[in-house]
């Protein structure tokens, strides 16, 4: 039973969790939480996922259909049946999850768990995710048919809040001690807000500053180029781009300020990412277009996604819904298939803002002072009284950076220009795209689609297969953006978007497939600046070089794509490596090691010892090549992973090479040596403790529950390849997060499966059953119901019937 292991592990540790990998707040109250009647032991069961339920505003009946893998299938007489099911649905299965994450994005944590959630509280709010929410709903008012959807889902999740009493809470309230809010159409603008943050919420403008300022110019570019040597883009090299009439703004004469910032708030994961790819009918083993998508986000549980079906009389769609959000996100209907990846676009910058004096009332702007507002963020904690935080916002956005917030200077501060905060229609895009009949509609349904930034991948019964790179994207003069800007100057404002015509996109491309992987968007000749956001160089091209190399590609080909082990940026350094350096003064047992990686053929399998020899390296190797950018007085980040390993073969000597803390002049041999030695050091110090350093051993990828990876609600040592820059980009704790592959027949087939299950009650045997098959390369055929009379692969039918 699970929650045996559960309250072993609860007794023995007494903590209580938080989703931000930080230990927070208070214990439960024990006798409460084990009370036989309303306690825990009432989670530990299956949900019911038959008979009928009453549900209030309905205007008919709606039928659930479950399959064997707890995937409901809704088949709805209209559009606001369909929505306030899916709503009434996904509460059923993933209330806590979706409740929680919105708190997060809200910045509302210290409620659940204390003070110690005090500063991620404070900086989401500094961050403008509450604004930027409120946004959001601006901007779907304009659209009345949209907020009625919205609020049809509003109120089917609250239908199931309002069928809760203690006994059938979700262990997590139990847990934690306290209950569900109503859901509001403000949670979905949230929850939204949470995906643009992580998708599109980084940058490294402020610590780029504090670099330009310590290195110079010639050295910054050389280490942060716009352009890599190699660039294998979205878009193809030879797109024509002359139907392009807009011009890119023009550089001002400039005059940065090089302040000096000692540190800045806490980043998204710079591994939140995804592959996609489709081919034609002509490159296919079928004639008909293939489509795949793999999103690379955190590996948790309850998983990110929630697989359902989602029909009316007007249009039939499945795949994979974000808890929380209205329609698929990635999926298919009877005639088009579509998924993302991150397009990672610089859509964020920040502004020194020099106030008028301490009172901060008015700030500086061309020849003049602006008036500010204030923000009143009341921060409740559990256990403490309120805090308040009074943030001040500009015209370019929040003063995130000030003397009450990591700053120390009572007239100045920094704000942040997010395209978070300019509102979007984001749920309607997705809407339509359910219901898509063709290329046409697809590209209709994309227009409005502001952030985060996607490359949305197409492919159509009609044969046609597309890319479009999607969002709001600020037309910057060259340079704009990278480093910290004037706030005072009205030409370092977006002066324009670019117009979303001219977004880059291709269809039907003579080399018969489009993909994207989170690399450079297009090469020098897209006539927009497209800033360099430190692009995937690896995947893209592994990728593309099997696309660009096989013909009659299947379906097993595809899978074999998602999984697919190759490393190629230790394929590209351990030659020179191995030629370069001076392995005479290496001990037997080094020796040992040595030849264990010499004979790797570059796959990250489960089983191989090269793998992990080359990623203790390479990770020592970067950290020592990088020593100059360790400081505690400014914030820096180090260059990227292309560069540094273009670095090291190109210009071995170059003086970033030498080890600050030495007297000696070390080159990247140097380097390559003295990392080694300690790698072989580390791992047979692993080894007398742990057994063989086989990769699946090593890298030890577990998918681990949103409260800082509870061991009892969590999956560990799981047999799964990969690595960050592979196309099977599994690390310890990020990866596939969603695998889907669905080939254009009529009407399509799909596959799919993701790191999870269906259900968020981790008494289920639905919580976690999918897990063992993603590992292992296995995907589940998604049973698209095409008529709700054939009942094949049912397990059970629920019925939601209106109520007077």
């Amino acid at each position: 039973m699970k929650y045996i292991k559960l309250l072993t592990a609860f007794v023995l540790t007494i903590v209580v969790f938080y989703v931000l990998n930080t230990k927070l707040g208070s214990i439960p109250p024990i006798g409460k939480f084990l009370d036989p009647v309303g306690g825990v032991w009432q989670n530990d069961r299956d949900d019911v996922i038959d008979g009928n339920i009453n549900i209030q505003g309905l205007s008919a009946p709606v039928t659930i259909y479950y399959d064997e893998q707890l995937i409901p299938h809704i088949f709805a007489q209209n559009d606001l049946d369909l929505y306030k099911a899916q709503g009434y649905i996904t509460a059923k299965h993933r209330l806590w999850q979706m409740e929680f994450q919105t708190h997060a994005a809200a910045g509302r944590i210290s409620e659940i768990v204390g003070s110690d959630a005090l500063n991620y509280d404070r900086t989401e709010r500094r961050r403008g995710m509450g604004y930027g929410a409120e946004q959001v709903i601006k901007k779907m008012q304009e659209d009345p048919e949209m907020i009625t959807l919205l609020e049809a889902y509003r109120d089917g999740v609250n239908s199931f809040i309002a069928s809760l009493n203690d006994k059938s809470l979700p262990v997590e309230y139990k847990l934690l001690d306290y209950k569900p809010e109503e859901w509001t159409t403000k949670k979905t603008a949230l929850l939204l807000m949470y995906m643009t943050k992580m998708l599109a919420g980084g940058d490294d403008d402020l610590e780029y500053t504090n670099m330009l300022r310590k290195f110079g110019k010639d050295r910054f570019d050389l280490l942060f180029p716009d352009f890599f040597d190699v660039n294998d883009p979205i878009i193809p090299k030879e797109t024509d781009w002359s139907y392009i009439n807009v011009k890119k703004t023009e550089t001002p004469q400039i005059e940065l300020p090089l302040d000096t910032i000692s540190q800045t708030i806490e980043k998204p994961n710079p591994d939140n990412g995804s592959n996609n790819w489709a081919v034609s009918g002509e490159k296919s083993a079928t004639g008909n277009a293939i489509l795949a998508n793999d999103p690379h986000l955190g590996l948790n549980l309850p998983s990110i996604w929630f697989v359902m079906q989602l029909s009316t009389p007007e249009y039939n769609t499945m795949g994979a819904t974000l808890p929380g959000a209205l329609g698929i996100i990635s999926g298919f209907n009877e005639h088009i298939s579509w998924g993302e990846t991150n397009a990672t676009r610089d859509v964020l910058d920040w502004y020194k803002i020099e106030f008028k004096d301490d009172k901060r009332t008015q700030y500086k702007y061309g020849e003049g002072w602006r008036d500010t507002t204030v923000r009143v963020e009341e921060i409740k904690v559990n256990g403490g009284e309120t805090v308040i935080d009074s943030v001040i916002y500009t015209h370019h956005g929040p003063v995130t950076y000030d003397s009450n917030f990591m700053g120390n200077n009572e007239k100045a501060g920094y704000a942040m220009r997010w395209i978070g905060h300019e509102g979007g229609n984001n749920q309607r895009p997705f809407l339509d795209l359910n219901r898509a009949k063709n290329y046409d509609d697809y590209v209709n349904a994309l227009k409005q689609y502001t952030a985060p930034a996607q490359n949305f991948v197409f492919a159509s019964t009609e044969g046609d297969i597309a890319i479009w790179i999607q969002g709001l994207f600020p037309n910057k003069w060259d340079g704009q953006g990278k480093f910290l800007m004037d706030g005072s100057n009205p030409e370092h404002d977006w002066q324009s978007f670019i117009p979303q015509e001219f977004n880059a996109h291709v269809k039907n491309p003579d080399r018969g497939f489009v993909s994207s992987a989170n690399q450079h968007p297009v090469d020098e000749s897209y006539p927009f600046y497209v800033f360099n956001d430190g692009y995937e160089t690896y995947r893209n091209r592994v990728i593309n070089n099997f696309l660009q190399s096989n013909n009659n590609i299947s379906v097993d080909d595809f899978k074999a794509l998602h999984n697919n082990n190759y490393n190629l940026k230790a394929a590209e350094l351990l030659p020179y490596i191995f030629e370069t350096m001076d392995s005479s003064d290496l001990s037997s047992e080094e020796i040992k090691i040595y030849n264990q990686i010499k004979d790797w053929d570059f796959s990250n399998d489960i089983e191989k010892l090269g793998p992990s020899i080359w990623s203790k390296w390479y990770s020592k190797l970067y950290t020592i090549t990088w020593d100059e950018f360790e400081s505690e007085e400014e914030a820096l980040t180090s260059p990227y992973t292309y560069q540094t390993i273009y670095l090291m073969k190109n210009n071995p000597d170059n003086e970033f090479m030498d080890i600050l803390e030495t007297p000696e002049q070390e080159t990247a041999q140097d380097l390559f040596l003295i990392t080694f030695k300690d790698t072989a050091k580390e791992l047979l110090d692993w080894q007398t403790e742990n057994g063989e350093y086989n990769w699946q051993a090593y890298k030890g990828t577990r998918v681990g529950h949103l409260l800082q990876a509870l061991p009892a609600f969590s999956r560990f040592d799981l047999p799964i390849g990969g690595d960050r820059n592979i196309v099977n980009a599994t690390s310890a704790t990020h990866g596939p997060s969603w695998r889907m592959i669905v080939e254009m027949s009529s009407p399509p087939k799909a596959l799919g499966i993701y790191p999870g299950g269906q259900s968020g009650n981790p008494g289920s045997v639905y919580y976690d059953n999918f897990i063992d098959d993603w590992a292992i390369g296995k995907y589940h055929e998604l049973h698209f119901m095409q008529d709700k009379t054939v009942t094949k692969k049912i397990i059970a039918t629920q019925t939601l019937t209106p109520t007077n």
